[in-house]
């Protein structure tokens, strides 16, 4: 392939429009909102740019710096659950047979043809008190009892639906759902392009199948695993639709916090400045993870 600095004029032409897109409809918003965080409300409906840092001062006050750190805490513990169910599965895809990697493959990227509003609503039909699950708990629950009447136990008190839903419980298992295939996605890609030779010869030389994981998999997938983690962590720690639909009033994340400043509470220059402080962090991963990668090609 010819390399694009021998053409640059046609390079140029070629990336006008998506360059021309980017800024228009997304430089330019984004440092619209940026000069928000500088602002004042000085009415209902008027701010003033008035170059002020106290929206971020606010921003790390203990009230949302405990917010920030519960979101950072929630995406890290959904982070590692995708890690441990998704790491067997890229596994498994990985060294399937080759007529069947395209169709498991299918199976990952299914939801993605699924509108994210429905899959999840169809955890809450699936989780609420009135459920499949707890309408199958149901089920086990009077089996059970009507077995421990027939054998003279007496009767177990009624079936009392189990909360399943708008606790931290619920967040968790709603957030691992939606990004569980991110995580697969990755893995799979850095396993795929392991040499397996050295996998054969690590159990031919007598390592079993977790040593050979643990010593030879994992460290020659390190940066495939890196980008699963890093791709997964950043869009559960600003998710937004999940822990307003499943979360309770302890189980918002700062991405509610930050709707309701612009919605409800109208404050647009305090919802910009955390806004920003999220992209910040978000910015500082994505920073050290090239920094790393970039390291680990000069040693190589």
């Amino acid at each position: 392939m010819q390399d694009w600095k021998l053409s640059r004029r046609a390079f140029a032409v070629i990336a006008a429009a998506p360059v021309t897109w980017l800024i228009l409809f997304f430089l330019v918003p984004m440092t619209i909102v940026w000069g928000y965080s500088f602002g004042r409300n000085t009415s209902i409906t008027t701010i003033e740019f008035s170059g002020t840092i106290s929206n971020y001062a606010r921003a790390i006050e203990p009230l949302y710096l405990g917010i920030f750190l519960k979101s950072v805490l929630v995406a890290a513990l959904t982070t590692l659950i995708c890690f441990v169910v998704g790491f067997p599965v890229a596994m498994a895809i990985a060294f399937s047979r080759e007529r069947w990697k395209a169709w498991l493959l299918l199976l990952i990227m299914l939801p993605f043809w699924t509108n994210l509003l429905i899959r999840t609503y169809a955890l809450l039909s699936l989780l609420g008190q009135r459920g499949f699950a707890n309408g199958a708990l149901e089920q086990i629950w009077n089996g059970g009892s009507g077995l421990s009447a027939l054998l003279g136990f007496g009767r177990f008190t009624a079936f009392e639906p189990v909360p399943l839903l708008y606790n931290d419980f619920a967040l968790i298992l709603g957030l691992v759902y939606v990004h569980l295939p991110f995580m697969v996605l990755p893995l799979y890609a850095a396993l795929d392009r392991l040499d397996k030779s050295l996998i054969e010869a690590s159990l031919d030389l007598g390592a079993g199948h977790w040593k050979t994981i643990t010593r030879i998999v994992i460290p020659l997938a390190a940066p495939g695993i890196l980008s699963g983690l890093l791709i997964t962590f950043v869009p559960a720690l600003g998710a937004y639709l999940t822990p307003d639909l499943m979360g309770g009033t302890d189980s918002q994340m700062i991405a509610n916090v930050i709707e309701r400043q612009f919605k409800r509470a109208n404050d647009w220059p305090f919802g910009a400045a955390l806004s920003f402080v999220l992209m910040y962090a978000t910015f500082i991963l994505i920073a050290l993870q090239a920094l790393r990668n970039k390291r680990s090609e000069a040693r190589t």
